[in-house]
């Protein structure tokens, strides 16, 4: 008799997770058989669950990571330099509780973005909150922000996030405006937030690729300094696909 009303009160309280989960004791008989405490357990486990997927579905979607990679799917096959004992330590995301960096070197192909996007889709489910650039659209917007007007804005934002993904690092030569851009963000995220970062050069390398060697020296002291790393091996992972080069594992 009160099957309707109480469903009706559950879906404007928006607890969907208990509405489902009640419909589906109404029809499972072998359910109703449990007691009040058991069938009140299930019904809170499932609006738990229901909010906890929710929220997900939300970061991975503020996230907005170029690749659905998971880790469980990272493949260690081959001479690919994965330490994979390494990766499931970072799998656990304690470097992100310690604010500490990830970075990921390697050739074109061999699947930096994919690990990349795999450890940021693990921190995601763990409760974290991340957002991906390429690195080259950062600086871009970046640049967009200090001319409209938005820039501290911008700024306020990247912060929010515990996690900033830059893919791409270091592909193209960094001017002056964007090494002062850089240091705001690094200086931002010391001690409070993490870098997930992917490049082509080795870390050695960076510092040639910013036009001010000072800001450069700033900048890496608070990115590589006490960094984890991982520098992928082997072949290009990229496979043709319909005619065109469409990968994998990039």
């Amino acid at each position: 008799m009160l099957k309707h009303p109480t469903i009706d009160k559950l879906l404007e309280m928006k607890l969907v997770g208990m509405v489902r989960a009640l419909q589906q004791q109404v029809d499972m008989k072998e359910l109703q058989s449990l007691s009040f405490e058991d069938r009140l357990g299930l019904l809170i486990d499932a609006e738990f669950s229901e909010r906890e997927s929710s929220l997900l579905t939300k970061r991975l979607k503020s996230a907005r990571l170029r690749q659905p990679a998971c880790i469980e799917d990272i493949d260690f096959k081959g001479a690919r330099g994965l330490d994979k004992r390494l990766v499931g330590q970072l799998a656990s995301c304690t470097w992100i509780n310690e604010r500490l960096n990830v970075l990921i070197t390697g050739k074109t192909g061999v699947g930096k973005t994919y690990v990349a996007c795999a450890l940021a889709q693990k921190a995601c489910r763990l409760g974290h909150t991340v957002i991906y650039f390429r690195a080259p659209r950062f600086f871009q917007e970046l640049t967009v922000a200090r001319i409209n007007g938005s820039y501290s804005r911008l700024l306020k934002r990247l912060q929010s996030f515990e996690i900033l993904l830059l893919d791409d690092f270091a592909l193209v030569p960094i001017t002056e405006e964007q090494c002062r851009d850089m240091l705001e963000v690094a200086d931002d995220r010391c001690g409070r937030g993490s870098f997930i970062m992917s490049s082509q050069l080795p870390v050695k390398e960076w510092h040639q690729t910013f036009s001010n060697a000072t800001l450069a020296d700033a900048i890496l002291d608070r990115v590589v300094h006490g960094s984890y790393r991982l520098d992928l091996l082997g072949p290009s992972r990229r496979k043709p696909k319909n005619g065109g080069n469409e990968s994998e594992d990039t």
